[in-house]
């Protein structure tokens, strides 16, 4: 669709537009914020991307909050643009549209900007040693001094009633993972109420973004989540190619997807692996750690580096897979492919496993759809969204794949969709060596970015849609760089599918839905 049809289609002709990279800005008052957005929401049906906001004070524009919704098929973000000067509140859309809430609470923690009306302003990601009263992400504040300890308390929901009893898991755990802080409110064994308290995994990402040179913002990318460190450096590159108008080389294209996919088989591979594992299934659980192997060191062999870092760049990537390399992958591929469904055929025949995770950790269809829920988890319940087919990038829109979808919501359907993702990923990896084109991996083209301007990055990583929202300023500098990895909007759902499951049951459920800390916490 043109971009006229589409500005004519979605937006009201009183708003001036103009389009910002990939995104078409215009502004609206605070009075219109909650009906603009509610149409494009409900009445246009248009998926929510991000709530992003920048301080551009120092170009006289004060703060600019950004709600960004995507247009299907088209690549094209619509984004209302609210702007406050002299002042430092702003209405909730939150009461309307529940998976803007967290977004709304970060502005408030990060850039000292109120949501008025939130029904739970809490901060978030700050530690509660951190001053209410400072705001990192405020281009005013300064970065190398340390704030004083305010010595906070965290409100955890509280359960009142007989045989309620609270019990604290985290956020220091007995295995090697990352450090996350649980309460479990129970009668019994039941889980009455379950919380996740996050945060303690944050380093100033968001700060880091704007201070660090140019040339090491990329790598900087790579580190938000490890595990997705190819699709949020590629989330980046294709925000900042569309800020440079740089086109990417159609051969660089399928082998993003390749390395895009290899990255997905690794990690799924791996949680279908552990969800045997935590049903005390050990053969699954090691067929799983063994298959997943075999793709981190094919990941190695390609790039040399077991999780895919220092690939990706703007206007392409700097890895060549070579014709033989090409040969042996596929042969490798289709005997993992093998291995792996005898493994699940085995799996399908065992009533121990299927009875752990049948009816375990249900999430329901609509707390699913109002928190925004995504990827493996959002799949499960039916929600097909996939940024590779609804925003294609990469080389996608040339290969064939259906979208992984279940119904149940329980651990059941989010272990279905991985195994059928993995079937996905390896027909798109042949699909893409197959139509490999010949050509050059790397634009050539100086990169110099638009000025004033704004660009959204979207990709499909494992775990579900990881979104870039990138902006510069009056001299071309990026100025703000937003990730948003898909566990910020899944992981308030964790606590919706534990209730009503036995406390046992909570390593099952959490590893089902195998949510970032790091990609979280930023």
């Amino acid at each position: 669709m043109e971009q006229d049809k589409i500005i004519q289609k979605y937006i009201d002709s009183k708003f001036a537009t103009r389009k910002d990279g990939n995104i078409i800005v215009y502004d609206i008052s605070a009075d219109e914020l909650v009906e603009v957005c509610k149409e494009l929401y409900y009445k246009h049906k248009l998926p929510f991307k991000i709530i992003s906001a920048v301080d551009e004070r120092g170009e006289g524009r004060g703060f600019r909050i950004f709600y960004v919704f995507g247009v299907p098929k088209e690549n094209i973000f619509l984004s209302p643009c609210l702007t406050l000067i002299n002042q430092e509140e702003f209405p909730t859309i939150t009461n309307v549209i529940h998976e803007a809430a967290d977004y709304e609470r970060k502005i408030k923690s990060f850039f000292g900007l109120n949501p008025v009306g939130h029904p739970s302003p809490r901060q978030i990601l700050l530690h509660e040693n951190w001053p209410a009263d400072a705001y990192p992400l405020r281009k005013d504040f300064d970065w190398r001094t340390r704030p004083a300890d305010a010595h906070g308390e965290y409100q955890f929901h509280k359960v009142e009633g007989e045989g309620i009893y609270e019990i604290p898991v985290g956020p220091v755990h007995a295995g090697i993972i990352e450090p996350g802080h649980f309460r479990f409110s129970v009668a019994g064994e039941e889980i009455v109420l379950l919380e996740p308290k996050l945060g303690y995994k944050h380093k100033g990402i968001e700060k880091l973004f704007e201070i660090l040179p140019v040339s090491e913002k990329l790598r900087l990318s790579e580190s938000v989540s490890g595990d997705s460190s190819f699709s949020h450096s590629l989330a980046y590159c294709q925000a900042i190619e569309t800020l440079a108008e740089v086109e990417v080389p159609v051969r660089a294209r399928y082998l993003r997807v390749i390395f895009s996919e290899l990255e997905r088989l690794a990690n799924h591979l791996n949680d279908i692996g552990f969800i045997m594992l935590d049903t005390g299934f050990s053969f699954g659980g090691s067929n799983g750690a063994r298959l997943r192997e075999i793709i981190m060191q094919w990941s190695e062999r390609l790039s040399g580096s077991r999780f895919l870092r220092g690939i990706n760049a703007v206007g392409g990537v700097k890895k060549e897979i070579t014709p033989e390399l090409q040969t042996s992958l596929v042969s490798d591929l289709l005997k993992i492919e093998k291995d792996f469904t005898d493994v699940i055929d085995v799996v399908e025949n065992s009533s121990s496993v299927l009875n752990r995770l049948k009816g375990t950790g249900r999430l329901d269809y609509q707390i699913a759809h109002d928190h925004g829920v995504m990827g493996t988890a959002g799949r499960a319940v039916g929600i097909a969204a996939d940024a590779r087919i609804d925003f294609p990038y990469a080389a996608y829109n040339q290969l064939k794949f259906e979208p992984a979808s279940e119904t149940q919501g329980d651990v059941y359907a989010r272990f279905k969709v991985r195994i059928k993702e993995v079937h996905s990923s390896i027909s798109l990896i042949k699909q893409a060596v197959t139509k490999l084109p010949e050509g050059a991996i790397l634009s050539t083209k100086r990169i110099a970015l638009k000025k004033n301007n704004y660009a959204l990055g979207t990709v499909e990583g494992w775990r579900g849609e990881i979104v870039y929202f990138i902006a510069t300023d009056s001299a071309g500098n990026i100025v703000r760089v937003e990730p948003s990895d898909p566990s910020f909007l899944n992981w308030p759902a964790l606590g919706y599918a534990g209730k009503g499951n036995l406390v046992p049951d909570f390593p099952l459920i959490n590893k089902s839905f195998n949510l970032s800390y790091s990609g979280n916490d930023l």
